[in-house]
């Protein structure tokens, strides 16, 4: 796994942003849903916090800005393919602004639950341009890590149905009908999630860790892969405050 020294952004830079400002570790865990990147990322960000870092974890529809609107949007089951992929890409963006760069600035290790690569591949798997939204997010910074958790999507059924006991409506794309059910439909989509995902592989640098795994074993894997970014210690401490909107 290379590690990218310094950060960087993919096409257009963030306004006000001098990347060399900033000093922490940028680390993205991947993968499509279900497949168990929020049990890694608490385990991950227990272990560093441990080993003296300062850590912040975020994920998707977690933005002050956003957030709230997108679960709102997807309670009546109405969201348009479109308006999805623009909405969590201005999720995204108020998160990269207002927590990912401050705290990247205060040399945190920021822990990622998907990055713009999963926008992408539901963007893909729902017939929208790839291209296109490769542009939209072009002033996403390059990680130095994109820890991508891969698996067949027959894991992924069964990681469902013995954990949560029902498939949700959105993870089984049913707002396009891949199938004439929900496990029909989830394995469609989730398929078609993977596949987009596999094709990032070699342009994105992605490390792909087999999650079939038993869950320690993964986790091993991915402290090996996390050790190897040269991490530097510093006194744990609270994220730096959002940014106060005018």
């Amino acid at each position: 796994m290379r590690s990218r020294e310094p950060l960087q952004f993919y096409s257009e830079p963030l306004p006000g942003v001098d990347v060399s400002e900033l000093q922490g570790k940028l680390i993205v865990i991947e993968g499509p849903d279900a497949v168990g990147r929020s049990t890694q990322i608490t385990l991950l960000h227990q272990w560093l916090e441990q080993e003296g870092h300062a850590v912040l974890d975020t994920g998707m529809a977690r933005s002050a800005l956003a957030g709230k609107g997108i679960k709102m949007a997807k309670e009546g089951n109405t969201l348009g393919p479109i308006t999805m992929t623009l909405f969590y890409t201005t999720d995204f963006a108020d998160r990269l602004e207002n927590e990912i760069v401050p705290a990247l600035r205060a040399g945190f290790v920021v822990l990622i639950d998907r990055y713009i690569f999963s926008i992408m591949a539901r963007a893909t798997a729902r017939g929208e341009n790839r291209r296109w939204i490769e542009q939209v997010a072009g002033f996403a910074l390059k990680p130095h890590a994109v820890l991508y958790l891969r698996t067949e999507v027959e894991h992924l059924v069964s990681r469902v149905v013995l954990g949560r006991g029902a498939f949700d409506y959105w993870e089984s794309g049913m707002d396009l009908r891949f199938g004439p059910d929900m496990y029909e439909s989830f394995v469609r989509y989730q398929k078609k999630l993977i596949q987009a995902l596999d094709t990032m592989v070699e342009p994105y640098e992605f490390t792909v860790i087999d999650a079939s795994q038993p869950v320690p074993k993964i986790f091993r894997e991915l402290q090996r892969q996390v050790s190897r970014l040269r991490l530097r210690r510093m006194p744990t401490a609270r994220p730096p405050a959002r940014k106060a909107r005018g």
